[in-house]
């Protein structure tokens, strides 16, 4: 299952035009997958992908037949009816619980839960909206995703909405306390729509700081690591931590490997850095001993 959902991950974030709702179902998957109770065969892979897209197709019918009957005309009216669906009628939300919970980080969980982090209750808001005929975008503010109603650019009008909140209104002071927050400045460029990519690569952040708070789930951040590594654009710095990673789930030689091998990309700017990288690579091999 593993070699499958992975192929068919790596695939997808270099298609054309990714899909975040398809690459975080693919993402989830793994886990998902493996932690079926009472012994029960798990589903498949199409299976758990249907499943999740015909929650999402259910969602957006409500929202349809609200469109229907209250023909919203002003991206306030349609946020507003957006909360009264996905955040009253259907409970999207989330609490400062989630953030203690992986299932909060998982779209079919989150679809099954209707509980989750931030930046999952943004994109089932931009993801059933899109399949309503709804113009919803995720913003990426410093340690909170929201979302524009509406398109966030010059001359159109917009309204920012917070799904972890049931979809609660916000304004340009709410961003900026929300930016200051994470202790960055609120500038206009922050409420730019996050791209497909950026969005699953902010997941699997979640998944990895979420893992790398408790030793025990070494392999959950393992896999993460590596999912984000098949992303077409990551931060090289995941290479290493990919690397310690194996070491600390036992595979000393493939942890060493992978570290001589992000010495060797550090040799032409950081030959410190690149030495004790080095050093930790020979200490992983003694581990064998």
């Amino acid at each position: 299952m593993t070699e499958q959902s992975r192929t068919r991950f790596h695939a997808a974030a270099r298609s054309e035009q990714p899909d975040p709702v398809l690459l975080c179902l693919l993402a989830a998957a793994e886990h998902t997958l493996a932690e079926v109770p009472g012994g029960e065969p798990p589903p498949t892979l199409d299976a758990l992908v249907t499943g999740c897209l015909a929650a999402l197709d259910r969602h957006a019918a409500a929202v349809r037949r609200a469109v229907a009957e209250r023909r919203p005309r002003s991206p306030e009216e349609v946020a507003a009816l957006l909360a009264a669906v996905l955040g009253g009628r259907e409970r999207f939300h989330g609490r400062e619980s989630d953030y203690r919970r992986l299932e909060s980080s998982l779209l079919p969980e989150v679809l099954r839960r209707r509980r989750g982090l931030p930046i999952m209750l943004s994109l089932v808001w931009s993801a059933v909206a899109a399949r309503a005929g709804l113009t919803v975008h995720g913003i990426g503010l410093p340690g909170h995703f929201i979302v524009a109603v509406g398109a966030p650019v010059p001359g159109e009008e917009y309204v920012l909405a917070d799904p972890f909140h049931g979809g609660r209104l916000l304004d340009a002071r709410d961003a900026a306390r929300l930016t200051a927050a994470a202790g960055q400045q609120f500038t206009p460029e922050l409420l730019t729509p996050a791209q497909p990519l950026d969005i699953v690569l902010r997941v699997l952040g979640n998944v990895r700081s979420w893992a790398g708070e408790r030793p025990e789930q070494a392999r959950t951040q393992l896999w993460a690591t590596e999912l984000a590594l098949l992303l077409p654009r990551h931060p090289a710095q995941l290479r290493l931590e990919r690397a310690e990673l194996l070491v600390r789930t036992g595979d000393f030689l493939g942890g060493a490997a992978e570290m001589e091998d992000y010495a060797r990309i550090l040799d032409a700017f950081d030959p410190d850095s690149a030495a004790r990288v080095r050093q930790d690579a020979r200490a992983a091999r003694h581990r064998l001993n």
